[in-house]
């Protein structure tokens, strides 16, 4: 079981909101987001309600400040716990709209999508094992968007307002 604690103030402090399952409206519990502990479990949070907006990937561990889990604002409205997922990993990456063009299977992380599939731009995707992480930039850096199993026909469907992907990352098991 996940468990994931909001706090309004930096550094832990202020009013603060324990949470053990997914939540499309946190607004209710607190107005600002300037911290977070994650106990237990893998989560998203994200910056709208109904896991809508900017997104940000947290594991086990102390976040003090929105710099930490590199937010935008003190802004955070719903989350969602990513299921437990032990099995393999395996991802298809294309070029075009609709699962079309060239492809590429991944199993594992890849820190330069660029690198080993000569695109920058990945329109189409299908999850068809565990849990991914999308990151805009190389290295795991930019912004980040999380998909599960399934076809994601275009890159508006795994919530993104361009087709970038700059590396991709499993959620291993953080438990």
């Amino acid at each position: 079981m996940g468990k994931i604690t909001f706090y309004e103030d930096k550094n832990f402090k202020g009013r603060s909101y324990e949470c053990s399952n997914d939540n499309t409206d946190l607004h209710s519990h607190f107005s600002r987001c300037n911290s977070i502990k994650v106990d237990n479990g893998s989560w998203m949070i994200y910056e709208q309600a109904n896991n809508k907006g900017h997104q940000y990937f947290l594991k086990k561990g102390e976040y003090p400040d929105y710099q930490h889990w590199n937010g935008f604002n003190d802004t955070i409205n719903s989350c969602h716990m990513i299921p437990l997922h032990s099995g393999s990993f395996t991802i298809r990456l294309y070029e075009k709209e609709d699962l079309r063009g060239q492809v590429v299977e991944f199993s594992e992380d890849c820190p330069h999508v660029y690198k080993d599939f000569n695109y920058h731009d990945i329109q189409s995707c299908n999850v068809l094992e565990g849990h991914w992480i999308f990151y805009e930039e190389p290295n795991f850096k930019g912004r980040q968007y999380y998909l599960r199993p399934g076809e994601y026909r275009r890159f508006s469907d795994w919530g993104a307002s361009n087709a970038r992907v700059g590396s991709i990352k499993r959620v291993q098991d953080f438990y």
